[in-house]
């Protein structure tokens, strides 16, 4: 009886998480194969703009499906990657693009950190060489007395 028990919640279990998978597929009606590829490419080189740590593919929010309801359609009137790509930027910032380039509005995202690390350094060795200098023990005394 209690294997039963055990067995019926594991499989309500099961059937949850593959019901919240789910909810990222949207189907769409592909003329073929490859422009399925072609949109599973591109989505996946988006960013979400709510979640921010998933691509449009993967993402289950509202703000994602419509975004990825938009790149079919733009897809549907024959413009090209690179054009999405661009309507998206135009609308949403370079932020939009998982992989931005690097220009004049993007340098702080792709050199801030290695910024930060540096600048980490410093505090790190000027806070060495301060404690160096002032734990420094004075010379002993020339009298002999080392007490």
């Amino acid at each position: 009886m209690v294997k039963a028990v055990r067995a019926a919640a594991l499989f309500v279990l099961i059937a949850f998480a593959g019901l919240s998978a789910a909810q990222a597929i949207d189907p769409l009606p592909f003329r073929d194969h490859t422009e399925e590829l072609r949109f599973q490419h591109l989505t996946s080189e988006l960013r979400c703009l709510v979640c921010q740590d998933e691509n449009l593919a993967d993402s289950n929010a509202d703000f994602a499906r419509d975004l990825r309801h938009k790149v079919f359609e733009l897809m549907q009137q024959g413009k090209s990657d690179a054009e999405i790509k661009q309507y998206l930027v135009d609308r949403y910032s370079d932020f939009v693009l998982y992989d931005p380039p690097v220009n004049h509005r993007t340098w702080l995202l792709w050199f801030g950190p290695l910024l930060i690390l540096i600048a980490g350094g410093f505090v790190v060795v000027n806070t060495i060489r301060k404690r160096s200098r002032a734990g420094a023990p004075n010379a002993p005394a020339e009298n002999g007395d080392d007490w």
